[in-house]
Formats: C-alpha cells, sequence, structure tokens
C-alpha cells in the first residue's frame, strides 16, 4: 500500500471571513486549522478548548471569582465543596480576584504548559462584573503571556462587551440552548433582568434576544465566539440543529452539543425529576447532524469551574488556598521557561505532522490490500493516552479513552468516555486483588461498548481476555506512537483478518452515516 494514502484528508474548502468553513467538512483538528486564516490560526493554536490539536499539549485554567448567577437553569445545581464531581458550576473554593491572580501566577509557574486562564463561575462571570473584571485587570498586568477568556449565558453581554473587549479577550464561551422561547421555558424557570425576576416564556425570550445580539457584538469586534449547547433529550435535542445553523450564520466560530448530566445525586431540577441524559450514540449523531452546519467541538470535557491542566485531567487539589498562601513567584522567570516550554511542544508538533506515519512499523500495511481498506467500513476505535497525541496510557490507568472513527484515509475524534475504573497497578497488583481488578476491569470495558479496538501503551491479562470477551480487540503493539497513524494501523491489520466479503458489509455501528460530513 502508498504509504501516503494513509495521512489524514484535507479538506479543500477555504475558510470564509469569520473563520468557518464554506462546506461542512471542517473540525478543529491540525489539518482543519491549518485552513484557516493566519490571524485566526494565531488566536487558536494553543487554545486547548478551541483547538483539538492543542488539547493534547496545552492546558487551561478556570479560576472561581463569580458565585452569582442570574438565571436558573434546570440542569444546574452550584456546589461548592465537592471535590469529586466533574462538571460545570462546581468548585471547592471560592477565590476573591486578589487570591485567583495568586493562584494563577503559581499555577502558571508550576505547569509551563499553561496557555489560557478562563472565568466560568461557579456562577456567570458577567453577573459579577466587579470581580470579574477585578480579575481580568489584574491578570492582563501581571500575567500578560496568558490568554485570558470567559464564558457565559449571555444575558449582560450586550452591556458589558466594551469593558470586556478592553482586556483584548479573543475568545469568548456562550451557553445557547435554543432559539425558541417555549422550549426555553423548560429549560430556565427564572431569570433576573432590570431588578426584577421574570419566569417563563418571557423570561426566556429576553434570554435568547440577549444571548444573539451579544453574538453578532462580538463576532463583528472579530472575537472567537463558541457556542455551547446541553444536549436534553425530548426538550432540546432535535431543535440543536437549527441553533447550530443560526450560531453558525452569525459567525461563531465552534459549536460544542454536551450531554445534559442529571445524575438525581447532583440536586438539579432535571435529576430530581427523572430527565435521562442522552447515550454517547445519541449524542454523537447530533453532534454529526450539526456538523453539517458548522466546526463541531469533540473533545469536550464539561469541566468544573475551578479546573487546572490539560483538559482530561485536573490537578485543582494541588493548588488550593493553603497551598498557594505562602508561595513566591519569579513570574519573569516563569514566563520565560513557559515559552521556552511552548516552542518545545510546536516543534514536537511539527514532527509528529511531518513524520507520524513514518514513525508507524510498516507490517500492518504491506499485509492489506488498498483495496479492500478504502472500501471496507468506518470502525470505532479508543484510545488511552496522557497527551501528546501518543498513545501513551495504560489501559487500567486512563482515566478517560479518546473514541474515534477511523476509514483507511483518515481518523475523526469523535468523543470521550471516561473511565469509571482508575486503577493504579502493577503486574504483582494483578496476581494480589485479582477478583477487585477483575471487577473495575470490566466496568471499564463495559464503558468501550460498541468500539472495535482500544489503543494503549500497556495492559494486563485479565482486561485483556475481558475485551476480547466482549468482541473489542485490543492492541498495545503501538506504544508512544502517534495516535493518528496508530488507529491506521490497527485499521488495517483488522480489515486484513476480516473476510473479504465482510469488508463489503455494514459495520455493527451506523458509522458510514455519521462520517457523511465527517
Amino acid at each position: 500500500m502508498n504509504i501516503t494514502h494513509l495521512k489524514p484528508v484535507a479538506i479543500d474548502n477555504a475558510p470564509d471571513a469569520a473563520g468557518g468553513c464554506k462546506a461542512n467538512q471542517c473540525g478543529s483538528s491540525t489539518a482543519h486549522l491549518a485552513q484557516l486564516p493566519a490571524n485566526i490560526r494565531a488566536k487558536v493554536n494553543n487554545h486547548p478548548c478551541f483547538s483539538e490539536d492543542a488539547h493534547h499539549h496545552y492546558a487551561r485554567m478556570h479560576v472561581a471569582v463569580a458565585p452569582g448567577c442570574n438565571i436558573q437553569c434546570n440542569y444546574c445545581n452550584r456546589k461548592y465543596d465537592c471535590t469529586n464531581e466533574s462538571r460545570p458550576g462546581v468548585v471547592s473554593e471560592l477565590l476573591t480576584p486578589e487570591q485567583a491572580i495568586q493562584k494563577v501566577l503559581v499555577v502558571a509557574t508550576a505547569i509551563p504548559q499553561l496557555s489560557v486562564v478562563g472565568i466560568a463561575g461557579p456562577g456567570d462571570p458577567l453577573a459579577n462584573p466587579r470581580r470579574t473584571f477585578a480579575t481580568l485587570d489584574a491578570l492582563s498586568q501581571q500575567a500578560p503571556d496568558l490568554k485570558l477568556c470567559i464564558s457565559t449565558n449571555g444575558l449582560m453581554l450586550p452591556s458589558l462587551i466594551d469593558r470586556l473587549c478592553a482586556y483584548n479577550i479573543e475568545h469568548v464561551t456562550i451557553t445557547i440552548n435554543c432559539l425558541d422561547p417555549e422550549i426555553g421555558a423548560q429549560i430556565y424557570p427564572w431569570i433576573f433582568w432590570n431588578h426584577r425576576r421574570i419566569k417563563g416564556r418571557d423570561a426566556a425570550h429576553i434570554l435568547i434576544e440577549q444571548q444573539q445580539l451579544g453574538l453578532d457584538m462580538l463576532v463583528a469586534r472579530g472575537v472567537l465566539v463558541k457556542v455551547n449547547s446541553v444536549m436534553i433529550p425530548g426538550i432540546n435535542d432535535e431543535h440543536l440543529r437549527e441553533v447550530s445553523r443560526v450560531v453558525k450564520e452569525k459567525g461563531a466560530f465552534l459549536h460544542n452539543v454536551m450531554p445534559l448530566i442529571a445524575a438525581p445525586e447532583h440536586g438539579t431540577v432535571y435529576g430530581l425529576n427523572g430527565q435521562r441524559s442522552p447515550t454517547a450514540d445519541e449524542l454523537t449523531a447530533l453532534q454529526t447532524a450539526c456538523a453539517g452546519n458548522m466546526r463541531m467541538m469533540r473533545h469536550c470535557r464539561q469541566c468544573r469551574a475551578d479546573a487546572v491542566g490539560l483538559l482530561g485531567e485536573d490537578r485543582n487539589a494541588e493548588f488550593d488556598l493553603a497551598a498557594i498562601a505562602t508561595q513566591s513567584v519569579d513570574y519573569v522567570a516563569a514566563m520565560r521557561q513557559r515559552a521556552e516550554v511552548h516552542a518545545n511542544i510546536e516543534k514536537h508538533r511539527a514532527a509528529l505532522q511531518q513524520s507520524s506515519v513514518a514513525q508507524v512499523p510498516l507490517t500492518a500495511l504491506r499485509n492489506s490490500a488498498p483495496t479492500s481498506a478504502i472500501t471496507s467500513p468506518a470502525l470505532l476505535m479508543a484510545v488511552a493516552t496522557q497527551g501528546g497525541e501518543l498513545v501513551n496510557a495504560s489501559f487500567n490507568q486512563a482515566r478517560e479513552f479518546l473514541i474515534y472513527t477511523v476509514t483507511a484515509t483518515h481518523s475523526q475524534l469523535i468523543g470521550v468516555r471516561k473511565s469509571p475504573a482508575q486503577l493504579n497497578t502493577n503486574n504483582d497488583e494483578w496476581q494480589q486483588s485479582s477478583n477487585s481488578l477483575s471487577a473495575s476491569g470490566q466496568m471499564t470495558v463495559n464503558t468501550l461498548a460498541g468500539c472495535d479496538a482500544v489503543l494503549c501503551a500497556t495492559i494486563g491479562y485479565q482486561a485483556w481476555e475481558q475485551l476480547e470477551n466482549a468482541r473489542i480487540t485490543p492492541n498495545s503493539e503501538y506504544a508512544q506512537q502517534p495516535i493518528s497513524t496508530a488507529l491506521t494501523a490497527v485499521y488495517c491489520e483488522l480489515i486484513a483478518q476480516r473476510p473479504t466479503q465482510q469488508s463489503t458489509q455494514s459495520s455493527k455501528h451506523s458509522i458510514p452515516d455519521l462520517l457523511r460530513t465527517a
């Protein structure tokens, strides 16, 4: 097989002036980012939320300085002391602006991969303007090399947009769950507007109007806008296609369709009334349908409002107020170190892009016929990774798995599944606690239901057997290899092992349908 055929497909669609794409095949990966205008590419290149590729390499940080909120959402219940929950609106410690600055300086010194500081709650940043703008003002002066961004419900965005843009904010996230007030009334019990509480359809109408006006104003100022939408089955799931179409037309850069989190123990209205969350397949199908209109975010982790570190990890517990209170920081030296680390990251990314195919052993490629691979269905594969765009995490220690659809010519990230069993074991412990490990491993295998294969750096015997029993092929042959080329190689191996007649049949997923707009 000609190896050049195995490179990710480059979509030949020129971006429009707003940074969107004229066709429906845009995404946020390296190949797609390369097509963006240079000024927009510079804004997203090291932003882990706005670039799928960057999230493998760069860290982000949220500072929890905004406790109050001016709307009530049926999926939200803000709590400040629940360290084991990973969902928006949850924080361990509420910070003053002064504490937030100290924390940022300490974190930026300890984590040189840090590139972005955002304010995302636990309430709404623009419902707490004094605290939010005091934090942004101090950060712009004391940490000028870090990108600043906020996430807002949009209610106060039009009235505060001039103050916001004064701090060179280049990235804003607006949560837009609907355009129809009737639907909005099922999501938002009330808003606080002009010194009074407004309920029902009237509240939703005002909120939607302000969100759309704020989006228009941000785009007009050249700010990149990510729209977050919570998928709520039976309420706004079908409607979100229209949301995606409209916000794309208005110039939004990225759309992030997230699953509703509605466990009863969270105490939300939806959690208590039995509103179900979408399945992984339902979420993927909706994201793919929306991708026909605009660029989609597939790597979201629905982070806490005090998250610290790479996406997929949270190091916030290392930097509580007690830990940072007495630390002194030489931030000029920290900036120099961070600049060096970021330069090395960019060298690493360039090397991966240029030589990733050559790093994969060619055995699998030589053993598979080009025609059979290219005409075969897409497969669903999971990858255990600790970042760096490499297959570099143990199956047993993986906190999460990246889920890709894979063909002979390209791979596409379609979601993330968190591991319910984060095991910290070595080979001896496999012998000592086989029962608990077997149960935990089976939980992880269940999480990967529907996948054809899982790629990891190492894996134990019991987990290997459990995966095979679930008809999931485990593979640890491509440890420390680039994810994209490892996926292609494993794909070719799997297709080569299948009977010829099977290669022309549909896979066990509806993946070909999902890839029509990929």
